[in-house]
């Protein structure tokens, strides 16, 4: 079952105003932040979920962040599984969604089984100028594992013509792997497989003794409607399944589903990311951005014993984009000038589960979204290091280290930091574990108080780690469906 519809397939899709500053695919729903404000979400509602819009950046996530680790503002908790127990899905997971990358260029990445599925996507001019001074700074820069169907051998044939209104964009021509792509169109070729849309499950109900779930409630088209099933999954995003399972609170149940343990809805996070600008006075004509990364400070650097986080790229700014949250710049730059002669960094740092940072319900049933950020030493030094390695650039052949201009927020000075509405990495509202006292979930993502409802999607995550969750998501998936297959059997 999808609470909305297909995306439409039209011009739109890939227009600059209409997707990021008018915000037309966005849900109109509001919710609410902790003082009662209005929060409109960026989040979505299609077909494909939230990944009909994402970069396709499909990072494993490290081997140490299935273990304990020590940040400057905390502890990151040790997950119950171990990296081991997830390689196999996703090496999966990779060839499912396609992904183009290469083995042993990131100097923080796991142990793997075997190759990506497809070579690296390559670097235009610009960025490869920009990695091979990375690595004359003696940096081990990498390419960013990307799930498109791309072949850079045979462009005529290839399915992604590699364009500039990826990231953040519905592909028109459904070249990026996203989950309505290559897992719901492909699954509904089967007989067995039916897909209701539009069709949004109210509440989940249980049997009398409260061991089972039964039933979902479902208003689909403005008419209420209700379907059974022997096991149900539930798989709204880390919000809106807390959401779900808080709002089918019952007698057996009086403080949600699953929720024994008061852990539903709490431990939310979404990391801290910020989008930053690196502007020169050199034009960057690039059109398909998003292919470099750096990890060396992904744990830290022998100044800070701990870890920073990921600096990668979002796909390239353009003027109309800017404009939506640009009151103020020098003056010396336009806004089209401006994004024409910008580098448009993404950073990433872990944020640490906090039992505050939660989820509720109003008393209308609205999602309250309580968050402060955490751990945030370590992103604001990401940031300065960025910054200082920008100023090292050597390779312009006109302007050398003179070259960078400063590097500035998306915003422009209006706040560097993604705001709360932006909950593209949310996770850890419904973690798993062993124990039902701490978590709600058991290894598999079964709840531990009823025998048959599963949560698969990012809700298990005990800790976020500091790269997109999407591929451990896509990873997990592949994993409780294995069980789920031996306990049909």
């Amino acid at each position: 079952m999808e609470r909305g519809d297909y995306v439409p397939r039209e011009k739109s899709n890939w227009n600059p105003r209409a997707v990021n500053v008018e915000g037309k695919y966005q849900t109109k729903e509001i919710w609410q932040d902790e003082a009662g404000q209005p929060l409109h979400p960026h989040t979505n509602y299609y077909v494909g979920g939230n990944t009909k819009f994402y970069g396709a950046a499909l990072f494993r996530l490290r081997k140490e962040d299935f273990g304990e680790l020590r940040h400057d503002g905390g502890v990151s908790p040790a997950w119950p599984i171990s990296y081991e127990n997830l390689e196999p899905y996703y090496r999966k997971a990779e060839q499912l969604y396609h992904v183009h990358g290469e083995r042993g260029a990131d100097p923080t990445e796991p142990p793997s089984s075997g190759p990506y599925p497809h070579p690296a996507v390559s670097h235009e001019a610009r960025i490869q100028q920009l990695s091979d001074d990375f690595a004359g700074m003696g940096l081990k820069p990498f390419h960013v594992p990307l799930g498109i169907q791309l072949d850079e051998e045979d462009r005529h044939s290839s399915k992604c013509i590699r364009c500039e209104t990826c990231d953040g964009f519905p592909c028109l021509v459904y070249a990026k792997s996203d989950a309505e792509v290559v897992c719901v169109d492909p699954a509904l070729r089967f007989p067995t497989v039916k897909l209701l849309t539009n069709a949004y499950v109210e509440r989940i109900t249980t049997s009398p003794t409260g061991r089972e779930v039964t039933s979902v409630r479902v208003l689909r088209n403005g008419v209420s409607e209700e379907y059974s099933a022997n096991i149900i999954v539930v798989s709204c995003g880390a919000i809106n399944s807390a959401a779900l399972l808080l709002r089918s609170a019952n007698d057996k149940h009086p403080h949600g589903l699953a929720n024994g343990s008061d852990v539903v809805g709490r431990h939310y996070m979404g990391h801290v990311n910020s989008v930053l600008m690196a502007v020169s006075k050199c034009p960057n004509p690039t059109v398909f951005q998003k292919t470099l990364a750096v990890n060396d400070f992904y744990f830290g650097e022998k100044e800070w014993p701990y870890p920073m986080g990921h600096i990668s790229f979002v796909g390239k700014l353009d003027g109309e984009s800017l404009k939506a949250g640009a009151p103020a710049m020098a003056p010396q730059w336009t806004l089209e000038v401006m994004a024409a002669h910008s580098m448009d960094f993404w950073l990433t740092s872990e944020d640490l589960p906090d039992p505050n940072n939660r989820i509720t319900l109003g008393s209308d049933g609205r999602i309250t979204l309580r968050y402060r950020p955490n751990n945030e030493e370590g992103h604001k030094r990401l940031i300065s290091r960025l910054e200082q390695l920008m100023k090292r650039q050597s390779k312009c052949a006109v302007h050398g280290h003179e070259c960078h201009e400063g590097l500035f927020s998306r915003n422009l000075f209006a706040g560097q930091r993604i705001p709360l509405a932006g909950v593209a990495h949310q996770n850890g509202t419904i973690r798993f574990g062993r124990n039902p006292r701490t978590s709600a979930l058991d290894v598999y993502c079964k709840a531990h108080e009823l025998d048959n409802l599963y949560v698969v999607d990012g809700s298990f995550f005990p800790s976020s780690g500091a790269v997109n969750p999407a591929l451990t998501i896509m990873a997990n998936a592949l994993r409780v469906a294995d069980h789920l297959r031996e306990r049909l059997q």
